[in-house]
């Protein structure tokens, strides 16, 4: 019983970093291309930022900035233009509010 119980913390515990971001210098150093869309319906993702780490949600738009790029997930680059973007985001004020609105490019942050 100990053991399952033990699978099971390492099991969400991992998936719980799933949306640690480091938000890097240049493109070509991301993972993902990402651009914030001024209004929420053109979003492929709608992300809230949570304040701590173990905040962070299991690819469902909580997303924890980290301060180094070897402590995230995924490592992106914020693009000027809609059409260089692999992804479009939109910043929500509320947690509830997070979450995919396009799940075809939900594979990206995986």
């Amino acid at each position: 019983m100990k053991t399952i119980i033990l699978l099971l913390v390492a099991v969400f515990g991992i998936q719980l970093q799933a949306q640690k971001v480091f938000s890097v210098q240049y493109a070509h150093q991301a993972d993902v291309k990402v651009y914030t869309a001024k209004y929420e319906h053109q979003a492929d993702l709608k992300v809230y930022k949570v304040k701590y780490d173990h905040q962070a949600g299991d690819n469902n738009g909580k997303w924890f900035f980290t301060d180094y790029a070897h402590q995230a997930k995924k490592k992106i680059f914020f693009v000027d233009y809609e059409h260089q973007a692999d992804l479009k985001i939109f910043f929500v004020d509320y947690e509830h509010q997070a979450g995919w609105v396009n799940a075809a490019k939900k594979h990206l942050l995986y």
